[in-house]
């Protein structure tokens, strides 16, 4: 998928593997090109050359830092649930994905390769860490609605206050307090995996970010920085600080 970018590859820029996803059944393929150049572009304009993958392509054999994207659900299976039948009908599996993914990122995180896990990536990075997931919203008793801005905003508008905890590196990327997030989601993390701590809550509670103190950087979000970049800077510092640590700074 490395067309998809229209990025020129240019030597000392660290390569930075984007996973992303297939396109869904009838999906207009200007659409999905559009959502996978947002990360490419926010990578490249931080300083990383994008490499852009999905499930079926081949893996480079090196690559500075991970990058896992957006898109549908982590089979509950992975955590250890099985399908809950009452919220059965809006879970969309990605079961191709999951296979590409998981060994990725257990691999990144035994390897120490910084990561960045955004919306279905902070979700990956937990199962594969050995945490769990809401499978809906609703059965953690929050409306879904809530958390899709879909048709009510532009994407790269803020739909709702995250709180960040001061003292993460969360907090140390973009500052502590409130930031204003976008948000397209109806799972999120429920139990952090062992040696994970949630770094940012929504105010009905949802767990907005969590990261890897152990780790060089490993941080994900339950928001989409890519699509607010050029709005709101505070999210471009997300891949300035994920890139500069592929570099070791």
């Amino acid at each position: 998928m490395e067309e998809e970018t229209s990025l020129p590859s240019l030597p000392n820029r660290p390569p930075i593997l984007i996973t992303v996803r297939r396109a869904l059944n009838g999906e207009p393929s200007a659409r999905l090109a559009r959502s996978i150049k947002f990360y490419a572009d926010a990578v490249y304009a931080a300083g990383g050359d994008p490499i852009v993958i999905a499930a079926g392509d081949p893996v480079p054999e090196h690559y500075d830092g991970l990058l896992l994207a957006g898109g549908a659900d982590v089979d509950p299976r992975h955590y250890g649930q099985p399908v809950d039948a009452r919220i059965e009908q809006t879970l969309t599996i990605d079961h191709e994905r999951d296979a590409l993914e998981l060994p990725l990122t257990r691999g990144a995180l035994d390897g120490d390769v910084p990561m960045l896990c955004i919306c279905r990536g902070v979700q990956m990075v937990n199962v594969a860490a050995g945490g769990s997931l809401w499978q809906d919203l609703s059965l953690a008793r929050i409306d879904p609605t809530m958390h899709n801005q879909d048709g009510r905003l532009e994407t790269w508008e803020v739909a709702h206050p995250a709180a960040v905890d001061a003292g993460s590196r969360l907090a140390d990327v973009v500052g502590g307090g409130a930031i204003g997030v976008n948000t397209f989601h109806h799972q999120a993390v429920a139990e952090p995996a062992p040696g994970f701590v949630v770094t940012a809550r929504a105010p009905d509670g949802t767990i907005e970010g969590i990261e890897s103190p152990r780790h060089r950087f490993v941080v994900g979000v339950q928001w989409h920085p890519e699509r607010m970049v050029d709005h709101h800077p505070r999210h471009r510092a997300l891949f300035e600080r994920f890139v500069a640590s592929t570099r070791g700074d």
